[in-house]
């Protein structure tokens, strides 16, 4: 059985991208009653993921398939459901912290998540490494979609 383990944080800062270069994502969701099931395309590459529930940790499957499939499954059966955003892969000790800046809806969003290989992992956390998120809902890539971070001023989402 495959499970992610993941944290997640705000970012701080610009400090963590020096002469870095990130990678386009586009995803796209399709929810299902037992998680999700996402469509990923990352530069030229494409993957399919199907996630069960959970803040922290959850059952992930992830499987490469053929970036002219991964672009018809985004265009036909996720629509407007999708997350626009680059990420840039930072090391900080033993771990690679992913950061994301998402553009459209959720302009102005910047985090970082790091994959553990179990929930209570020593982690260095660098300076511009603000305030965990991990357990908000909110910030969850699917729950962007329905509750974009721009409009979170105007009205904040169920927590």
């Amino acid at each position: 059985m495959a499970f992610e383990i993941e944290r997640k944080f705000l970012v701080m800062g610009n400090a963590w991208r020096d002469g870095l270069s990130g990678t386009p994502i586009a995803q796209g969701y399709m929810p299902v009653e037992q998680g999700i099931v996402r469509v990923r395309i990352a530069g030229e590459q494409a993957f399919l993921t199907i996630k069960g529930r959970g803040l922290m940790t959850r059952r992930e499957f992830e499987y490469p398939i053929p970036l002219p499939d991964a672009s018809e499954l985004l265009e036909h059966f996720c629509g407007s459901r999708t997350v626009v955003k680059t990420r840039y892969e930072v090391p900080v000790g033993n771990h690679v912290f992913s950061v994301d800046i998402f553009h459209e809806e959720n302009e102005g969003l910047v985090m970082a998540e790091v994959e553990l290989s179990r929930e209570s992992e020593e982690l260095e956390l660098p300076d511009w490494i603000g305030h965990e998120v991990t357990r908000d809902p909110r910030y969850h890539n699917s729950n962007l979609l329905l509750y974009p971070y721009r409009e979170w001023h105007a009205e904040p989402p169920p927590a």
